[in-house]
């Protein structure tokens, strides 16, 4: 059935319309309502989001600073249901081998590497707390649907966004339980998708939002929790890692962090500008939990959870225009994460409040569907503009030098940023990820060990674990624009990466039959981590959303 014969979309306005349901985009909508109680007035706000219920696809780290949290809800740690009670009591930092370590002073760190009066818990469940707040205020929520299109008018400014349609089979025909999706319309629209979003990455080519920005970089991130022996517990215990099992000039490191209720959060993060297409960021991870500083620490626990997601890494210099005709870009679909201290829900929630306070202003003086120009011009004078900034060049020099002499160097420019210059200026990223790959004649295969099923896992059931779930009979939201060159250049030159950093087993050449090797796809895999979509060496394959509520169904990461 072609669009032309599909039935007309049913719609509804608002003042504000808000694309995903995590800190960012769930501060804008509390703050708006703050804002129009403060004037008296009232503005109508919907957060759409594509999970099937808010913080189902929410995926972090997470020891997060409450600065955004105070500034948006004063008082939430006095509440019965505050999401977070565990303070960081202790701040450990490795450098590792694969025999050992040593532990890196505090002292040394510079300031802006503390995590006291940091809190360690589950960013999903802070997005909860924060849906509560926001339904309470008369924000109209609505999980389980994804923004599939973007509305225009016909000046090219953005109206609003459209949910996909429900109950297309695989070939693109409705089925019996077909239903249109729903346009919802904005004066404005707030774009709080997280990292590589699929409708940002149309708005930022649309408008040219990285004109003039360096290139973006991305990280993948693997997370697991874990239920660990009450001995093996020590909460508000930080530990972060870097080196081993890594090689000297591939960026990334690890994190384990001990919550409340016998819990342990364990991860791992991959800077996806990788050379080596035999590395696997999700066996390096099941390697990492072997290091003899931390497996005893899992002795006896249980896995009870997984997931993964890209993470934004450009930082000050990659951050997009962030606003255009009828919308704002915010949080880690602006790019606002911290890499070295590995936070971004902080800002997140603050570029949020920044966004609402524009958007306020202009919905008094009756305006919309113009830019907000005054929100672009004011976020590298706010404070997260001076949180990025100080760290800025971390991320090139451990590109450009590697993990032995880049973190020094990096550590260095940090502490001198403490006092208002650099040594380096600002420097650049220089390749994108995807163009990071080296052809595999170049690089050395890298065995992994099995895992055991105890300590490391495969994909598969840590996939089980994620609660990942997709209706079977749709179209792949995994969209291969040029099949041959798939083959010809990212199995044949690069022996198929595709296999390896992807975290959940959907991609693999097959090589058996007549037509070996044949690509498969096995969608229904897909945890919506978005890496194929940056690190694919040809820019081959496109995210795109699948119905609304399919994916991961995380319950407390």
């Amino acid at each position: 059935m072609s669009a032309a014969d599909l039935p007309e979309r049913e719609g509804m306005d608002y003042d504000v319309v808000v694309v995903g349901a995590g800190p960012a985009g769930l501060a804008t909508a509390i703050r708006l309502k703050q804002q129009a109680a403060e004037r008296g007035s009232d503005i109508s706000v919907v957060v759409v989001e594509k999970g099937s219920e808010v913080g189902a696809h929410i995926l972090s780290g997470a020891v997060i600073d409450p600065v955004g949290l105070d500034a948006l809800v004063p008082g939430w740690r006095e509440e019965a249901d505050a999401p977070l009670s565990v303070q960081v009591n202790d701040d450990h930092f490795y450098l590792l081998g694969p025999a050992g370590g040593i532990r890196l002073p505090n002292f040394a760190m510079p300031p802006l590497m503390n995590n006291h009066g940091n809190f360690v818990g589950s960013l999903g469940n802070v997005c909860r707390f924060l849906a509560a707040k926001a339904e309470a205020l008369g924000v109209e929520i609505y999980p389980g649907f994804a923004a599939d299109e973007i509305l225009f008018d016909d000046k090219g400014a953005v109206t609003g966004i459209a949910t996909g349609d429900m109950g297309v089979d695989k070939n693109g025909v409705p089925k019996g339980e077909f239903t249109r999706g729903m346009e919802l319309r904005g004066r404005y629209t707030v774009f709080a998708e997280g990292a590589r979003g699929h409708l940002t990455k149309q708005l930022i080519a649309k408008y040219g939002l990285d004109a003039g920005r360096d290139v973006p970089k991305f990280g993948i991130g693997l997370k697991e929790l874990w239920k660990v022996k009450p001995e093996k517990h020590k909460p508000g215990l930080v530990q972060h890692g870097f080196g081993w099992p890594l090689d000297g000039k591939t960026g990334g490191g690890a994190f384990l962090y001990h919550m409340e209720d016998e819990q342990v959060m364990v991860g791992f993060v991959v800077h996806l500008n990788y050379q080596n297409p035999y590395l696997s960021p999700f066996d390096e991870f099941q390697r990492f939990k072997t290091h003899p500083f931390f497996k005893d620490t899992f002795e006896g626990g249980k896995r009870i959870a997984y997931g993964a997601r890209a993470l934004s890494e450009g930082g000050y210099q990659s951050v997009p225009k962030l606003s255009f005709p009828g919308g704002v870009l915010v949080g880690c679909a602006a790019g606002f994460v911290n890499v070295p201290r590995i936070k971004g829900s902080h800002n997140a929630v603050l570029s949020g409040i920044l966004a609402a306070d524009h958007l306020a202003g202009a919905l008094a003086e009756d305006r919309g569907h113009d830019e907000l120009a005054s929100y672009e011009a004011a976020w590298r004078s706010s404070a997260i503009g001076a949180d990025l900034k100080k760290v800025r060049n971390v991320k090139p020099l451990w590109s450009k030098l590697g993990t032995f002499l880049g973190i020094p160097l990096g550590a260095l420019d940090m502490w001198t940023n403490t006092l208002g210059f650099s040594l380096f200026g600002t420097l650049k990223h220089g390749k994108t990820d995807a163009a990071s790959l080296k052809p595999a004649k170049d690089c050395k295969k890298i065995q992994y060990p099995r895992p055991d099923g105890v300590l490391t896992f495969d994909k598969l059931s840590s996939v089980f674990l994620s609660n990942t779930n997709h209706e079977e009979n749709q179209q792949v939201h995994l969209v291969v624009k040029d099949m041959a060159l798939q083959k010809a250049s990212e199995h044949d030159i690069y022996a198929g990466p595709s296999n390896r950093y992807c975290p959940a087993g959907v991609y693999e050449w097959i090589e058996e039959g007549a037509d070996a090797p044949r690509f498969q796809i096995n969608a229904q895999n897909c945890v919506h981590c978005k890496t194929c979509d940056i690190k694919d060496p040809n820019q081959n394959i496109t995210w795109t959303a699948p119905e609304g509520g399919g994916g991961p169904n995380y319950p407390n990461m």
